[in-house]
């Protein structure tokens, strides 16, 4: 596992992070990154100075009020004495944490759909709104498929390999993810699968993290990435990845007057 660790911090940090980023900045060691919309996100390798790391991002919040949220992402295995108590002290509060998992993409390439299902890739702008809004409704944040949306047909127009999949019963989608290639890795990450709670327990999911791996074997990807809740981490540990460590997103809102 620690060669695992190991290949991920190299190849998967910082730089890798702020793909499909629109604006990216440094401040000393930390990554901060402007996606479409009104998020901003943070990350780092290491850090010693941390109150006045995290006081440069405050200030950059205070600063720009078209920022509605930020996302400063924290890892278990890294060094940031204090951070915690920083965080708390500027008004991030810590979301659940997830289980960083990382695996051959070829482990997950076996597994069809039950029978009345169907996986595919989606390929316009209404079928991949269609997606997001049951992950929002899975999820319960409304109101981020527009923004991810957007994200998603820039990055496409642009030229980078993001895909949006879904699986579909009964005349509607019942389950829904990315895949997203790392430019200039051997690294994809598999991102946002959701399906909605009627249709779990199937091996839906399963079947439609199948074909996304799949389609990034096809391009020459290697290693699969996930960021994973409770609910899908069992689910890709079956199918061969490893948790190598855990990640906990801290997570700011401009409170409205």
């Amino acid at each position: 596992m620690a060669d695992l660790l190991a290949e991920y911090d190299a190849r998967l940090r910082t730089e890798a992070e702020m793909h499909g980023a629109v604006e990216v900045r440094r401040a000393g060691p930390l990554w901060i990154a402007r996606f479409d919309g009104d998020h901003l996100f943070v990350t780092y390798r290491e850090l010693d100075d941390t109150s006045a790391r995290v006081g440069e991002v405050s200030a950059i919040l205070a600063a720009d009020t078209t920022v509605r949220t930020a996302e400063w992402k924290t890892r278990t295995h890294d060094r940031a004495p204090g951070l915690e108590s920083a965080l708390t002290a500027a008004a991030f509060e810590p979301d659940e944490p997830e289980s960083v998992m990382l695996g051959e993409a070829t482990t997950l390439v076996d597994m069809d759909p039950p029978a009345g299902v169907t996986v595919r890739r989606l390929t316009t702008p209404s079928e991949i709104r269609a997606a997001l809004d049951m992950q929002d409704a899975v999820f319960g944040e409304p109101f981020k498929a527009e923004s991810m949306l957007a994200a998603i047909l820039r990055q496409q127009t642009d030229g980078e390999s993001i895909e949006v999949w879904a699986a579909e019963a009964d005349g509607r989608i019942v389950s829904a993810g990315r895949i997203d290639r790392i430019p200039g890795t051997a690294f994809a990450g598999i991102w946002g699968g959701a399906t909605l709670p009627e249709y779990r327990g199937r091996g839906i999911y399963r079947a439609l993290t199948a074909a996304r791996a799949r389609s990034a074997v096809a391009q020459g990807v290697r290693w699969i990435h996930s960021d994973s809740t409770e609910g899908s981490r069992p689910i890709l540990e079956r199918a061969g990845l490893v948790k190598i460590t855990e990640t906990v997103p801290w997570v700011w809102q401009r409170n409205e007057i």
